[in-house]
């Protein structure tokens, strides 16, 4: 009965230690190329994140261009008040960047944390965070597709599957205006 638990746990550890090496090797090899942006006519004008309900929406002058079911952070009700606290935040920013050679499947960046955001953890005495983006999944981890969405994992991001992020990727050009709402 000992030897057979010695060897359960062996054989937990070594698939954990083997599923965290998997992960850091595929963050740093497991990029794919980005996509072509799409046509200007095509492309959203704002995003609109609606965290109650787990959808993002891509607009283009008032009407859905697309619908996503999404992933937040590991937190989500509220807004996200200092780094760690795994939550997405709320309230009007920007996409000011790409990483098209992220951790995760493509990641947009969004303009957290802002003035207010600075201030606010400022003066509580915390760290406001940063680095919250829209993204694929982790490198090498895409084989779960939708699956992704039946919890809440990320560490305050908006999580899509990778084809939805390509999909993301060419429809929303730098500085398109996100409202992330409760």
């Amino acid at each position: 009965m000992r030897r057979a638990l010695t060897i359960a746990v062996l054989a937990v550890l070594c698939l954990g230690g083997g599923t965290v090496t998997y992960t850091k090797v595929m963050a740093r090899l497991g990029h794919g190329e980005a996509p072509p942006m799409a046509a200007a006519a095509a492309q959203a004008d704002a995003i609109e994140v609606l965290k109650s309900v787990r959808e993002m929406r891509l607009l283009r002058e008032g009407r859905v261009l697309r619908s996503y079911r999404i992933a937040l952070g590991g937190a989500p009700a509220g807004p996200k008040r200092q780094e760690g606290d795994e939550r997405t935040p709320e309230g009007l920013y920007r996409i000011d960047w790409r990483n098209p050679n992220s951790v995760a499947h493509l990641s947009l960046h969004i303009s957290y944390p802002d003035v207010e955001d600075r201030a606010r953890a400022g003066a509580a005495g915390v760290a406001p965070g940063g680095s919250i983006m829209i993204h694929g999944l982790p490198n090498g981890w895409g084989f779960l597709g939708a699956l992704h969405r039946r919890l809440d994992w990320t560490d305050g991001c908006i999580g899509v599957t990778n084809a939805e992020m390509r999909e993301i990727w060419a429809l929303v050009p730098d500085g398109t205006p996100i409202r992330i709402a409760p």
